[in-house]
């Protein structure tokens, strides 16, 4: 039997089995609170905060106790002094004192919430928010940009410490030294020892003894000449610092801005983004993000103006498309990245650009990208209800081409989208 004792210290004085106990509980509260705040970020600071303060709802918080009354059943109870109601009248909630308003947030109709305020570590929501979900073709590609990781091994020194010494290397030097110096072996010696022992109880042929007896004298000389072990003997394991490659990813965010894109579509692309910006660095080392912008004409921007430019104009999606090429041609190498694409419209699209756009997502676009979402943050329109991008995409996805489209309306559905895209097939269900 094994018993594991954890002495890790807890955080801030406090139960770390308490509070471990407590994320569980309120997961789906806590989430739903992060969620926000992080809509209020930059896309690449989002997660990147040490430790965040949130409020989640105190509403069953508490967890359920038992109190001693006075037996089971209704009870009845006369209370003297009333002489302003009568049983069955409503009794208005006070102005003040316990049932005013408090920081929870009072309201005239007697309707309100409590909050709780919490802190969550970088880590902890990360692993909470993205659990269960995989990312397409994850890390196939290994970067050509390098980053000092610590040591490597690189062969034996004669010198070093003692915790790096290698004891198999020093002890077949021992050996290799002393059977080409001859040194006697144990066994040799005291092989002498019984056979002078017998001469001498004998006491027969002392001149076979007086050899033997000289013979031991010169093996124990030579064993003593000779170490077990000599410092030259010794070899230590040699480490050097070495360059080790690293697995990175870049993120192209497409979007439509043209006068159909209202702020609260733009806003929702904001928060798929974010998502997958948070997915992508949760599981790469380094991550870069290029913004591209797009009308009738297209490129690449900053997120302040990705975001918060106002522009009008028509829309084609082709341009994108094109300036993405253009982008991964000259930065980013298929080769030493790996690429993903997130693309957020309101489904418009000049019929008259469709038959390119297909052109360039089959050949230029998909075949070098890991996965591309495409949601879609308008509401139905076109013919029946499907937009024209959305069936030259639907037409491209039928093809077996890593391609996921989604429909988002809501600030309430980004994230069962998201998890929809990313997970994995056989837990769907």
């Amino acid at each position: 039997m094994v018993n594991i004792i954890d002495r890790r210290l807890n955080p801030k004085d406090k139960s770390l089995a308490n509070r471990q106990r407590f994320v569980r509980r309120a997961k789906r509260q806590i989430l739903d609170a992060v969620r926000d705040v992080s809509a209020r970020r930059r896309i690449a600071d989002v997660g990147q905060q040490g430790e965040e303060s949130i409020r989640i709802p105190a509403d069953g918080l508490q967890e359920p106790s038992f109190r001693k009354g006075d037996g089971a059943g209704v009870r009845r109870h006369v209370v003297p002094g009333n002489k302003e109601y009568q049983a069955g009248d409503r009794i208005p909630r006070p102005d003040g004192g316990e049932g005013g308003s408090g920081p929870g947030g009072g309201s005239p109709d007697g309707e309100g919430e409590d909050e709780f305020q919490f802190s969550i570590s970088r880590d902890e929501f990360l692993d909470l928010f993205f659990e269960n979900l995989e990312l397409p073709d994850l890390a196939r590609t290994q970067l050509s940009r390098v980053e000092q990781e610590g040591v490597r091994r690189a062969g034996y020194s004669v010198s070093g410490s003692p915790a790096t010494l290698n004891l198999t290397r020093t002890m077949r030097r021992s050996l290799s030294r002393r059977l080409a110096l001859h040194r006697p072996r144990r066994e040799e010696i005291l092989e002498l020892d019984r056979e002078i022992d017998r001469l001498e109880r004998s006491g027969r042929d002392p001149e076979r003894l007086r050899e033997l007896v000289r013979e031991r004298e010169r093996l124990s000389r030579r064993s003593r000449l000779i170490p077990y072990i000599d410092p030259i003997d010794l070899r230590f394991n040699r480490f050097v610092p070495t360059p080790r490659p690293i697995s990175q990813a870049v993120m192209f965010c497409l979007m439509d801005v043209s006068g159909s894109m209202t702020e609260d579509m733009k806003d929702l692309a904001k928060r798929f983004f974010m998502l997958l910006y948070l997915f992508l660095e949760r599981r790469y080392r380094h991550v870069e993000i290029v913004f591209i912008r797009h009308t009738h004409i297209a490129q690449e921007v900053d997120e302040e103006t990705f975001f918060y430019s106002r522009e009008t104009g028509g829309t084609l999606v082709s341009p994108a498309l094109d300036e993405m090429d253009r982008v991964i041609r000259e930065r980013y190498s298929p080769e030493d990245w790996n690429i993903y694409a997130a693309q957020a419209s309101d489904g418009d699209n000049t019929p008259q650009d469709n038959p390119a756009v297909i052109e360039r997502m089959d050949r230029t676009i998909l075949p070098v990208c890991r996965h591309f979402a495409y949601i879609e943050v308008s509401g139905e329109r076109g013919r029946g209800g499907v937009t024209d991008l959305w069936m030259v995409y639907e037409r491209i996805a039928r093809s077996g081409r890593p391609l996921a489209m989604r429909r988002v309306r809501r600030r309430g559905e980004i994230f069962p989208v998201f998890r929809d895209l990313f997970t994995p097939v056989e837990r769907r269900g």
